[in-house]
């Protein structure tokens, strides 16, 4: 038995989505209905439900819209491609959330050793070691490890 199709509501409602998130993957191309009833509406099968799922499953562990139409790809010819080409683009995403952490670690060591450096008491920053140190930091180097380097380890 054919199962009937769904308009955008409904399917946003299965898929716990809104129907603009719905529009907004249909606009970015990673999904468009399967057909239009007579009025116009957009209709969607069951696939479309694995689709959005599919779509939804990759944002949560950080991929981008690219990287998504990307795996779609992939996931649409799975019987042309072998696993390590699915492996490659995880294994590059992984790379990149790697570097990021890193970064953002470096990020949290300045941050934390600029609030360390600050008595936050009730006197008026004209004198502030956060702002002193953000003034006086040179275009280009870093405040770790750099001209700050006695306030910012």
């Amino acid at each position: 038995m054919k199962r009937p199709l769904l308009k955008i509501g409904e399917l946003a409602n299965l898929a716990n989505v809104s129907q603009d998130t719905l529009r907004f993957y249909e606009k970015h191309g990673l999904m468009r209905p399967s057909a239009r009833s007579e009025a116009g509406y957009r209709l969607y099968s069951a696939q479309d439900l694995q689709r959005i799922r599919f779509i939804l499953s990759a944002k949560e562990v950080g991929f981008t819209l690219k990287e998504i139409e990307e795996l779609l790809a992939l996931e649409v010819t799975r019987d042309e491609k072998s696993c390590q080409d699915v492996k490659s683009l995880v294994d590059e995403k992984l790379a990149t959330v790697t570097q990021r952490i890193h970064e953002l670690q470096r990020i949290k060591k300045s941050l934390q050793s600029l609030s360390d450096a600050c008595c936050g008491g009730d006197e008026p920053a004209t004198h502030c070691t956060i702002l002193e140190a953000l003034s006086d930091h040179d275009a280009g180097s870093s405040l770790v490890g750099g001209k700050h380097h006695d306030l910012i380890k």
